[in-house]
């Protein structure tokens, strides 16, 4: 969730009352944002040691959809609102003398579809700044950057001093060797191709460079004198750069996402339209693209929506009227009519263009809640009563931690994430493309989802080395894969492993390991020539680089054949039904010289791993954990 830092005076002065810190952390409660921290404890101490300080702030955390927040202007407003001495501002578009076709027009270049296609604008007139206004207004572009826009990667914002340029503009895309322009905060002209040089030592502006560096084409916008106002999404020109003395204010806003494109010039310009000498008015702009299709933008028409009182008193347990839940709403800035043809039950709720997150329904039951108060609604015993009940593969596993516990091993639970290099190249294994990576990493540990519990359980051993041998853990958790064939490309798959650690490699001891688990899950343990069986397991002797030569098993399990009722399609192809079906679920065997000297570990280990999913049908559905044996939890390490 963001955290917003606005200045404590300002705030309190726009408020207009001066909270103590517990007041205001429970107004933010009610409201439904949270206090994270008031600094002025610490800026007094830096007072009184002589440091040099800043005004008191108040770090306020809010919800990551609601970006009407995102800045003290939207905080102030919605508070004031909610506390009853404002409300809900209506946002108007003021056309200039002429009307329409005196509107300041964009024309868009056909080739920006190769690059950023959509484009939006606005125009602030007769603004009056202050330097906390600008600083806000700065810190609100960056915001919405880092949060709605994805670091610019779906959409970017430029502001510019409209007295400097000319209109009409242009939005073009063009080769990046003939774009020249001074870039902000330089004294000289580059071409687009040498600032992609220029900004790699500029962190601020270096993680947007990908972003268009590839490209044939940089998106670029020009006014009537072909003077650059901005190469979106990596910088603005020197020329038309805004400053405290700026009065007329041009926005722009390009985009890969239309959607996410409406949002910010609406939050962008409703924000600080307050600071018009006509407050909450915005001059909108014509926007022209090489299809012919003409848009005003911005749009900040009300969206309509119907609320039902049943609806809301269903969901919150009130009865509330439809009059008394109008009000509840309009306190969270949501104004409201009543309905023409059902006024007792619908409720016309007009949602403003700063609020995107009202999506549905529940949306406004959510808001209605929160204006009533959470901590004020009726606590009742539900209408049904339900007893929960695990999960198979839950129940399962919970079943394979108590027995092995049970034999003297001890659980650890590693981190799901894990670097490259220990999920592959440490375990001697080729990059097989099916690990879920992570696209931006932190640090080279996390850099993708696992696909083996082994490099966990190795990494556990490494840093236990003082512990005395031998060393017995394991794990039973999720490992992940690339699935095409699935909505979310990707399944977990429920894995159990261990490892044990000692002076001698103790190949025994994890085979014994394994039949133990499937004499407890009552699958027999067969020949692996043997046809006639219909369920069962056996290991095979395989070549594995992550094990020594010659040490090393693969893990067969033969499924029972399909059970009940054979349909008359299935019948004609009885045999193919009920042939047995032999699963490689897993590998056991003593681990490569080289795998532990990866890992740093002195002593040869074994190791077994295995997938439990083939065996969730052997689990009986009244088997606990209980018809095991009585013992306490597993101890974790």
């Amino acid at each position: 969730m963001p955290t917003v830092a606005v200045d404590k005076e300002d705030l309190w002065e726009r408020l207009g009352y001066k909270y103590t810190t517990e007041e205001f952390d429970k107004l933010c409660f009610d409201f439904g944002i949270e206090l994270d921290e008031d600094t002025t404890a610490e800026v007094e101490e830096a007072k009184r040691k002589g440091l040099p300080t800043e005004r008191p702030q108040l770090k306020i955390e809010i919800p990551a959809n609601r970006y009407d927040l995102l800045c003290i202007e939207g905080i102030a407003r919605a508070l004031r609102i909610f506390l009853g001495k404002d409300q809900p501002p209506e946002y108007k578009l003021v056309y200039p003398p002429g009307g329409e076709d005196n509107l300041l027009t964009v024309a868009v270049a056909p080739e920006t579809k190769q690059i950023r296609p959509y484009f939006a604008c606005a125009i602030l007139r007769n603004l009056h700044f202050t330097p906390r206004s600008y600083a806000s207004f700065i810190d609100l572009q960056d915001k919405l950057h880092q949060n709605l826009c994805r670091r610019r990667q779906f959409v970017a914002i430029g502001t510019h001093d409209l007295d400097t340029i000319e209109a009409p503009f242009r939005y073009e895309a063009r080769n990046p060797k003939n774009i020249k322009f001074v870039p902000l905060g330089k004294d000289k002209e580059y071409t687009a191709e040498e600032l992609m040089t220029v900004y790699e030592s500029e962190k601020h502006l270096a993680r947007y460079l990908h972003i268009i560096r590839d490209s044939p084409v940089y998106p670029i916008i020009y006014d009537q004198k072909d003077r650059v106002l901005s190469m979106p999404p990596i910088i603005n020109s020197e020329h038309s750069k805004i400053t405290l003395n700026t009065k007329n204010v041009f926005i722009d806003v390009t985009a890969t996402d239309e959607t996410k494109l409406g949002i910010v010039v609406n939050i962008i310009s409703t924000m600080f339209s307050e600071y018009c000498s006509e407050p909450f008015t915005i001059e909108p702009c014509k926007v022209v693209y090489s299809s012919g299709e003409t848009r005003i933008t911005p749009d900040i028409s009300s969206r309509p929506s119907v609320a039902h009182t049943s609806y809301i008193n269903s969901c919150t347990g009130l009865t509330l009227s439809s009059s008394q839940i109008a009000t509840l709403l309009r306190r969270m800035s949501l104004p409201t009519e009543p309905s023409l043809d059902n006024p007792a039950e619908d409720i016309l709720v007009l949602i403003p263009p700063v609020r995107p997150d009202i999506l549905h329904e529940c949306d406004i039951m959510e808001d209605a809640a929160i204006a009533y108060g959470f901590n004020n609604l009726p606590e009742r015993f539900p209408k049904t009563s339900t007893v929960g009940q695990p999960l198979a593969l839950s129940k399962l596993s919970d079943v394979v931690r108590l027995e092995w516990a049970l034999a003297g091993w001890v659980e650890v639970l590693p981190l799901i994430l894990c670097s490259h290099e220990e999920n592959f190249e440490w375990l001697n294994r080729p990059d097989d493309s099916l690990a879920v990576k992570i696209a931006n990493p932190k640090t080279l540990e996390f850099q993708v989802v696992r696909t083996s519990l082994l490099p966990g359980l190795l990494k556990t051993v490494r840093e236990n080395r003082s512990h005395p041998l031998p060393i017995r853990i394991f794990e039973t958790s999720d490992v992940v894969f690339k699935d095409k064939t699935l909505e979310k490309q990707a399944r977990n798959e429920r894995h159990a492993a261990a490892v044990w650690c000692n002076k001698s490699a103790g190949f025994e001891v994890v085979h014994g390991l394994l039949d133990r688990i499937m004499a407890m899950l009552e699958v027999p343990r067969i020949g692996s020539t043997d046809h006639k069986a219909r369920t069962g397991y056996y290991i095979k002797e395989c070549s594995d680089p992550t094990f020594f030569p010659g040490r090393a098993a693969t893990i067969y399990y033969r499924a029972p054949p399909k059970a009940g009722k054979l349909s008359a399609l299935e019948s004609l192809k009885k045999d193919v039904l009920h042939m047995p079906v032999d699963l490689a679920i897993g590998t056991l065997g003593i681990l490569h010289p080289s795998v532990l000297e990866k890992f740093e570990i002195g002593y040869p280990c074994s190791a077994v791993e295995f997938n439990l999913e083939p065996f969730q049908k052997e689990m009986h559905a009244d088997w606990t954990e209980g018809d095991v044996k009585s013992a306490k939890p597993p101890p974790v390490l």
